[in-house]
């Protein structure tokens, strides 16, 4: 599944369960936040999860609701860490990454990016086990996001030339090359 064929990532709560039965008329519900580009495929990894975790198949369970999350601060610069498994060439992995976004999203879209760029990992195979936005600056770990949050950050401009007010674009005389 490619993403960006179909757009960017929501972020989705999808909560399902077991169909009830004879000797289980009110089975567990079990909760997952998902992102996906829309509710089907948030679904469909639901599923896919679900049957790895709790032994549930689609065929035997029903999904309860499906609601969008939205981010509550989506214009504020956010830390986040994030903890996720994937899938190599040589076996299964878990990693802890962190990324410096505007929202949950944009967090998880640069990581599948960062995954496909750094480890060649697909889409299908990266589970994002859990996202968390870091509060606290003593909670980064990395180095390339604390040098971004430290105190008074500038980023000077040194190549740029301040131009004079009073000097003029142009010139209605030829410059002189004689001297």
């Amino acid at each position: 599944m490619r993403s960006t064929v179909y757009g960017r990532l929501h972020e989705y709560e999808v909560i399902g369960r077991h169909l009830p039965t004879e000797a289980q008329p009110t089975p567990a519900l079990y909760r997952m936040t998902i992102f996906a580009v829309n509710p089907t495929v948030a679904k469909s990894r639901y599923w896919y999860f679900l049957r790895g975790l709790k032994k549930v198949k689609k065929a035997t369970g029903e999904i309860v609701s499906v609601k969008e999350i939205s981010e509550k601060h989506p214009q504020k610069v956010k830390n986040f860490g994030v903890w996720l498994r994937y899938d190599s060439r040589s076996g299964t992995h878990n990693m802890y990454k962190e990324y410096r976004e505007m929202s949950r999203t944009d967090a998880a879209e640069s990581l599948y990016s960062d995954m496909a760029a750094r480890h060649r990992a697909r889409f299908r195979s990266i589970h994002i086990l859990r996202i968390v936005e870091l509060e606290k600056t003593e909670d980064i770990k990395r180095p390339y996001i604390k040098q971004l949050v430290t105190k008074d950050l500038k980023f000077p401009l040194p190549h740029r030339a301040v131009r004079n007010g009073s000097q003029k674009l142009f010139s209605a005389t030829r410059p002189s090359t004689f001297q």
